[in-house]
């Protein structure tokens, strides 16, 4: 800078000679063109419309320079630097660069991609250079522009504080909905799959937005309150499901005491029943846990699985002296069947009470037989003594109705006998087969003998 005087007399500090090189050439609307970030200018943002600054402002005879303003005009500085019009373009620039700066905050604004600071610092700069003006422009555009950008910062400001809301609004109707939810497990007896569904609503909480403090604490209380009462309930559950587990390893333990003195018995019959008791008595003694449940058992069953192991063997030891016997009783069987028909009921007699007493000397039949083998004995037997009574009651006609019913009721249990054989046959049973065809040639005899009695009274 250097010091000189100026034409009207008025001395100054000025550029040096190389600073008074020609400003730039304004743009055709009176603004020199204003580079936006990254080297362009926003295409939309619109360039001041000045194309007159001598409608806004002057220079006197004094190189004094006057603003044009609705209350009046108001000094705004010197010029000394070069001519009038050099001056006018100056200080018109100075106003390019302050309109501008309140256009592009406006159109970010527009464009979404405005920041209320940067607008509220372009606004504020505005409004400082009104209050004391440095240039020469359209003061009214320049007010219009401010507003203008205060409205859209105020809009801006509306839509923050409706998404604010908004937000406040779903944070608050997610929480309430997990308060809800919680409130309504309290009384679940899930035990597991509740417990995990309290621990994700509680990260869930920890990450949801937050509310006003007032009526988060009111919601956290309620499902405090909830997840509490749940937890309560659980912990009394398996509380009592341990004493449970205790008085069931205790009653487990006196069964196993029990089924151990029974496991050395030889009562085979009165031991297999207090057996069958013992386990009753395991089975409404509770649940003593899984692992105890099945340590327990194993030494249960150990004492009983002792004690008919040896029943076991006993019988089959049994069983093998039984089968002689049974060999001998159908041979007696087989020699007693053979006396029908009764020819001569005198001598049928006399051999049927010698079979008798053989039959008893023999001893026991394993008990799967004993009913058809002595079935078999049986049916002789009421054959003679049917043969007998119509020897003493021939003339009686009571006497012939019961020997006839008798014989009707061989010939349908012949029916029936026959019916069981071919049913056997029918399902390939062997086994059935065989008993049924011994039982068909019994009754088969028996009847045979009712006819003959019947045919006697005749």
């Amino acid at each position: 800078m250097v010091a000189g005087v100026s034409a009207f007399g008025i001395i100054e500090s000025r550029p040096a000679p190389a600073q008074l090189t020609a400003p730039p050439a304004p743009t055709p609307g009176g603004l020199r063109p204003r580079p936006a970030p990254g080297g362009r200018r926003p295409a939309a943002v619109p360039a001041p419309r000045i194309t007159d600054p001598t409608r806004f402002g002057r220079i006197d005879e004094s190189g004094t320079v006057w603003l044009r303003t609705p209350e009046g005009d108001v000094v705004v500085g010197n010029w000394a630097a070069g001519t009038v019009a050099e001056g006018l373009a100056f200080f018109g620039r100075k106003y390019d660069d302050i309109l501008v700066e309140v256009d592009l905050a406006a159109y970010r604004l527009r464009e979404g991609r405005g920041r209320l600071e940067q607008a509220r610092a372009a606004v504020e700069h505005a409004q400082a250079a009104l209050v004391a003006p440095q240039f020469i422009g359209d003061v009214m555009q320049l007010r219009d522009a401010c507003a203008e950008v205060e409205r859209l910062m105020a809009d801006h400001r509306a839509e923050r504080e409706a998404a604010r809301v908004r937000q406040r609004e779903e944070a608050l109707r997610r929480r309430e909905e997990l308060v809800a939810e919680a409130e309504s497990l309290q009384g679940s007896t899930a035990w597991k799959s509740t417990g995990e569904r309290y621990a994700a609503i509680l990260e869930e909480w920890k990450t949801a937005a937050h509310v006003d403090r007032a009526t988060e604490q009111q919601l956290w209380r309620r499902f405090s309150a909830a997840r509490a009462q749940f937890d309560r309930r659980r912990r009394q559950h398996f509380a009592q499901m341990d004493v449970q587990r205790k008085e069931a390893v205790a009653a487990k333990e006196a069964l196993i005491a029990e089924a151990t003195t029974l496991s050395s018995s030889t009562d085979w019959a009165g031991t297999s029943r207090a057996f069958r008791q013992l386990m009753d008595r395991w089975k409404s003694a509770g649940h003593a846990g899984r692992a105890e449940e099945e340590r327990l058992w194993a030494r249960f069953r150990e004492a009983q699985d002792a004690f008919f192991r040896a029943r076991d063997a006993a019988n089959a030891e049994r069983d093998g002296e039984m089968k002689a016997n049974l060999e001998l009783k159908q041979a007696l069987a087989t020699e007693a069947e053979a006396l029908l028909p009764v020819t001569d009921l005198a001598s049928a007699k006399r051999a049927m009470r010698s079979l008798q007493d053989r039959w008893d000397a023999v001893g026991p039949v394993p008990r799967a037989d004993r009913e058809r083998v002595e079935g078999r004995l049986k049916r002789v037997e009421d054959a003679l003594r049917a043969a007998d009574q119509q020897r003493w009651g021939s003339a009686n006609p009571e006497v012939r109705a019961r020997a006839e019913e008798t014989a009707a009721k061989f010939r349908a249990a012949l029916d029936r006998a026959q019916d069981d054989v071919d049913s056997a046959r029918e399902r390939g049973d062997y086994v059935a087969l065989a008993k049924a065809e011994q039982t068909l040639e019994s009754t088969r005899a028996l009847l045979e003998a009712a006819e003959g009695t019947l045919s006697d009274l005749a």
